[in-house]
């Protein structure tokens, strides 16, 4: 399975927000065994997003879409993927209705907030999804996330990110297998087995250089389980390990 990540926002492109949406999404379906074959930063404009989701949805299996979905004016990430499928974006009466109630929750608990600020809150915006989508809802988000034929749109703030995400992994596998080994041999040292490794077992092996005072990697992946875990074995008869 593989599968294309789109990471929105124009302060992930102006590095006032860390991307550590992808880098947690990578480690989550490269171990359900699913494939991340792509990777793209693109900033708040709708024609932009719309023509990403619709190159990446012909090419991939699954594409997930993350941020931009709350209720704010640069939220527009559920308009450009309806764009994208050349569709509208409706607001489903059952979602609309959670989303109020859950509104009404927030102020009987935050009187003060709720007293204090002038709270603008667009349900409909919150509540909306491209016609045809099924909306995903979690307790931690406001925002309505949806799936829309293998294209899932999450929201980016993390920790509303991983919340939405449990509610779709099952639906991301594969039979991609990897096995890490540790060394503190340098890069230089280890090209002879690398390429040895690669030629007779038919796997992927990479090397990741020591950082601070973590080892140095060496990661073997490939389809069949048995031969990761030979040629794991031959490669550390072979380089130094911790």
């Amino acid at each position: 399975m593989e599968v294309a990540l789109l990471t929105v926002g124009d302060e992930l492109l102006a590095g006032d927000t860390e991307n550590t949406n992808a880098s947690w999404l990578g480690r989550q379906l490269t171990a359900a065994g699913a494939s991340v074959t792509r990777v793209l930063t693109i900033p708040d404009d709708e024609a932009v997003i719309a023509d990403a989701v619709a190159r990446y949805h012909d090419a991939f299996d699954a594409v997930i879409v993350t941020g931009g979905i709350g209720g704010t004016p640069d939220d527009i990430t559920k308009a450009a993927v309806a764009r994208a499928f050349g569709r509208d974006l409706v607001v489903p009466d059952d979602v609309r209705a959670h989303l109020e109630a859950k509104a009404e929750r927030f102020a009987d608990d935050n009187p003060e907030m709720v007293d204090r600020y002038d709270m603008d809150l667009d349900l409909d915006a919150w509540a909306s999804v491209p016609e045809g989508g099924q909306a995903l809802l979690t307790d931690e988000s406001f925002a309505a996330g949806c799936v829309i034929d293998r294209v899932y749109v999450l929201p980016g703030i993390p920790e509303e990110l991983k919340a939405m995400y449990e509610t779709i992994a099952d639906e991301f596998d594969g039979d991609r297998t990897t096995e890490t080994i540790h060394t503190p041999a340098p890069e230089g040292a280890l090209v002879t087995h690398i390429t040895a490794a690669r030629e007779q077992f038919e796997v992927a092996v990479g090397s990741y250089p020591r950082k601070d005072d973590a080892p140095g990697r060496v990661k073997i992946t490939g389809d069949d389980p048995a031969t990761v875990a030979d040629a794991a074995a031959w490669l550390r008869e072979r380089i130094e390990t911790e």
